[in-house]
């Protein structure tokens, strides 16, 4: 029996060393919003050095964790990107696959936004209103019901009377989790039943503030968002939630709607005034640096000042840059491979 065993564990090395010589590239899965940044360095990469350009896949960072989590080794991804920090619950499903050295990079912020095309009206909205159009129930003379809002209009008379209709990211997109806490929990503490309900239960309140409408005026549209915008541009009557980057490289199309009276801009954004925003992340599998070529590499082009700095070509793209001493920090805790503390 021992014999079988040590020899099974001599083929199972000698096929892992022929899928470490085989695979030559690294590769990437994970969040919807960092692919666009993630992709502009790894096409610099490929271009400015000997290494094959990184191959990426937007899974949203729920699903890029799930198989950056699932073990070590060459059929397992390298690096996952991720538009939300990675939860406790992760890092010990990681821990139970055998990843256990792990870095973490926060490359800087986003912001979340509701658009629509250009050919509508700019929408200016509320937190309220958002959870009033969104939620699954709301509050109506002090009972939670189905949410009867089938217009803009039935929210508040300002408001346009179209029909409400919003596409959003489904469930595993770290952009639908911060769209939860930073719009809906926010937006449904602004009525008092929410605030009474989150003293009272406050599981309940999570319940209530958590669960979108599926009667149609919310549609979950994957992890694509261009093909969000190319809807937008096609129905300007509908919103769109997606990351900041998006309406920056398509504002000939689309338009941010203004959230509690501020629009989505750069400046905004990173000052503060725009308060739907979040840091941006990426992970690093260090178990396999040495095995798969260019990991520290591609991490020292991403750190780069040309590239996550205030002039470098990742801002072009939307992103929002840390602070200097930030930016400084975390390109020393990437270099060094630090270990992930929570």
């Amino acid at each position: 029996m021992i014999r079988k065993t040590l020899a099974l564990a001599a083929l199972a090395a000698i096929a892992t060393a022929g899928a470490a010589e085989a695979r030559d590239q690294i590769r990437i899965v994970g969040s919807s919003t960092v692919y666009p940044f993630a992709t502009t360095v790894a096409e610099n990469f490929g271009k400015t050095t000997n290494f094959k350009t990184p191959v990426i896949e937007s899974t949203g960072s729920g699903g890029g964790l799930k198989l950056f989590c699932a073990g070590v080794g060459t059929e397992h991804p390298d690096i996952t990107n991720a538009s939300r920090r990675i939860k406790k619950s992760e890092v010990e499903t990681c821990a139970k696959n055998g990843v256990t050295d792990i870095t973490e990079v926060k490359i800087g912020f986003d912001g979340i936004v509701l658009a629509n095309g250009k050919a509508a009206p700019q929408f200016d909205l509320t937190k309220g209103q958002i959870f009033q159009a969104l939620a699954k129930e709301v509050p109506v003379d002090g009972k939670w019901v189905a949410n009867p809002n089938k217009k803009w209009s039935d929210i508040d008379a300002s408001l346009s009377s179209e029909e409400i209709e919003v596409l959003g990211p489904p469930p595993t997109s770290g952009t639908r989790d911060a769209f939860v806490e930073l719009v809906m929990e926010e937006g449904c503490l602004e009525l008092p039943a929410c605030a009474d309900l989150k003293k009272s239960d406050k599981a309940m309140f999570k319940q209530k503030f958590a669960a979108m409408r599926e009667d149609g005026a919310f549609i979950e549209a994957g992890e694509n968002d261009n093909l969000i915008v190319q809807k937008l541009e096609a129905n300007p009557a509908a919103l769109g939630i997606f990351g900041f980057s998006y309406l920056d490289q398509n504002g000939d199309k689309i338009q941010g709607s203004k959230v509690e009276g501020i629009a989505p801009t750069f400046e905004a954004i990173a000052s503060g005034d725009y308060k739907v925003s979040r840091p941006l992340f990426f992970y690093i599998k260090d178990a396999h640096i040495g095995t798969i070529p260019g990991i520290k590499e591609y991490v020292a082009e991403f750190t780069s000042d040309k590239a996550w700095g205030p002039e470098g070509y990742l801002a072009d793209k939307g992103l929002i840059p840390l602070p200097d001493d930030m930016r400084a920090d975390m390109a020393k805790q990437a270099a060094e491979l630090a270990p992930l503390s929570m």
